[in-house]
């Protein structure tokens, strides 16, 4: 038995500078049904008082290594110390780790202090482990026990892995629906880890997004999150969802962020609805962002208070983890030609080098790239008028002719033609971009030169993965599946030949498998994101074949 001691903290963060913020439009969401509020409130009575600690946020794990993994928990140590109030005593959490779920076989234990300075939440960086083996862990204090958490590490750099299985999921609003699609990737036993693309919480007042009529349970705090207070909460209740719970129970996570984890459209210097004369300047509110970010998350932070950073499974895969909101430029106006300029950037010079760098290095068979915002060139300018208004107001476009979404890397078009000549240039196969951020699911090729595509090559394949609840074309405008997505799909695809598949009405997640012949994505749908019981169907899967940059079609899911 193996005795270790390791904690993380919230690291310290840079300020940056506050130019004035962009604007666009905020969007509506869906219809929806009855309120659920989580159990944030202190205890009153003298019997509730004993029964603290708690560990009413469950557990989580992340990051897997050969040898170790991230564990996570947070512990209610008084009926004062809510997230975010600053108030409870120190306290003292013992962890341990098991090859059972009965805890017979503990390989690793210690213990760690929760403080307010971390909100009471713990990390514990876990090392010494067997390289790709499942294990259970398990947080105490006092008399509280926490849930048993499973999770599993990475195989080692050398092994030569038959296959890596991840969920996939991004963009989930508390008060657009339940979490019903964390749950039944909780309850797969198949998985390696689950990736999480980005918006795990969202920033809006109560009624902000979506409207308060369509809010299917208010959030905490009601008003929209600035401070660091204020962050802590909005995370702690997404942490009572108990869908959520499972989820982080049952895997590992791997997490990157996109802009809702600040504000909406987010850049280095501010953000679509940031405003410094009422709410404070900006570098204040991304510090304390991030701040609750390190600490709520099973994550670990780089030393610059980033997420960009590199996970390896075995001799098959790398993953490479982007950040696209920390070092952006603004978003460009729509039609002022600034997209193609080369000054501005959607990665920063220093992440962009580092992920070239990480590609042309790579000697596993494939490169898996998480990035909050699609990579795939999109024009929408062919879609019928009556369309264009509710994609407009779904993607942030003009409302009145063709713009790209100047969000994604539509908008920073220099960084990808580099990226992508890299890449064609060095010979670089079997690259994957896997997506969140647009609440639809798609299938594309990545063409070097989409207007002449498919004359000329694809440079790799992009998955992108629909919301577990944020509005898409449907919620919009209150229609049925289907009613009109159609259309805009056909049109779409015919103005983009590279697009292989796009779905833009449901929710869901995305099962990726990847073994040395082909990387194929499962896109499975919920029946009703208003629904905390809502079932799972697998609806399409495509694949890339190994050294093609192609994506096809298949017909089965892998399970």
């Amino acid at each position: 038995m193996t005795s270790r001691h390791s904690s993380a903290s919230a690291p310290a963060f840079a300020p940056a500078s506050v130019p004035a913020p962009s604007r666009r439009t905020v969007v509506k969401a869906a219809a929806a049904t009855a309120v659920a509020a989580p159990v944030l409130a202190p205890a009153t009575s003298a019997a509730a008082d004993a029964a603290f600690p708690v560990f009413h946020h469950g557990v989580a794990s992340g990051d897997p290594l050969p040898d170790g993994v991230l564990l996570w928990t947070r512990v209610t140590p008084s009926p004062d110390a809510l997230p975010g109030s600053g108030k409870g005593p120190d306290t003292e959490v013992r962890w341990e780790v098991a090859e059972d779920r009965a805890f017979a076989g503990v390989v690793a234990r210690g213990t760690v202090t929760a403080t307010a300075a971390t909100d009471h939440t713990v990390k514990v960086d876990v090392r010494g482990l067997r390289q790709a083996t499942a294990y259970y862990f398990r947080f105490t204090t006092g008399a509280a026990v926490s849930p048993v958490g499973r999770t599993r590490t990475a195989p080692a750099a050398d092994a030569a892995a038959p296959g890596i299985r991840f969920g996939v999921v991004s963009c989930a609003n508390w008060e657009s629906g339940h979490f019903a699609a964390y749950r039944h990737l909780a309850d797969r036993a198949d998985l390696d880890a689950v990736l999480h693309l980005g918006d795990y919480i969202y920033e809006y007042a109560s009624g902000g997004y979506p409207a308060l009529e369509d809010v299917v349970r208010p959030h905490e705090p009601r008003h929209e999150i600035v401070t660091l207070a204020d962050y802590r909460l909005r995370h702690a209740t997404y942490k009572t969802d108990a869908h959520l719970q499972a989820l982080h129970a049952a895997h590992p996570l791997i997490a990157i962020w996109d802009d809702h984890e600040f504000a909406n459209d987010t850049w280095s210097g501010g953000a679509q609805n940031h405003t410094p004369e009422t709410e404070g300047a900006w570098a204040a509110r991304v510090a304390a962002a991030k701040q609750a970010y390190f600490e709520w998350m099973p994550v670990r932070a780089s030393t610059e208070g980033t997420v960009y950073r590199r996970l390896r499974f075995g001799k098959l895969a790398d993953l490479h983890l982007l950040d696209l909101r920390s070092f952006r430029s603004q978003q460009a106006s729509h039609g002022s030609g600034q997209v193609d300029d080369p000054d501005r950037t959607i990665a920063g010079r220093a992440q962009l080098d580092w992920l070239k760098s990480g590609l042309a290095a790579s000697d596993t068979a494939w490169r898996l790239v998480g990035t909050s915002v699609m990579v795939s060139p999109v024009a929408f300018g062919s879609l019928p008028a009556h369309l264009l208004e509710p994609i407009a107001e779904l993607l942030g476009l003009p409302k009145g002719g063709l713009a790209i979404n100047v969000d994604q890397w539509d908008g920073y078009t220099d960084d990808r033609k580099e990226l992508l000549a890299h890449l064609t240039d060095r010979s670089i196969r079997n690259t994957v971009f896997l997506t969140g951020d647009i609440h639809m699911a798609w299938a594309n090729d990545v063409p070097v030169t989409a207007a002449t595509y498919p004359l000329s090559r694809s440079a790799a394949t992009e998955f992108v993965v629909t919301s577990v609840t944020s509005d898409n074309l449907d919620d919009i405008l209150r229609v049925a599946p289907g009613t009109v997505s159609v259309v805009a799909a056909g049109a779409i695809r015919a103005a983009n030949r590279h697009v292989k598949w796009v779905d833009m009405d449901h929710h869901g997640f995305g099962v990726l498998d990847v073994t040395a012949e082909r990387a194929q994505m499962d896109y499975y749908v919920l029946s009703d994101r208003t629904k905390p019981d809502a079932s799972a169907a697998w609806t399409r899967s495509y694949l890339t074949r190994s050294g093609t940059q192609k994506v096809e079609r298949v017909y089965t899911p892998v399970r």
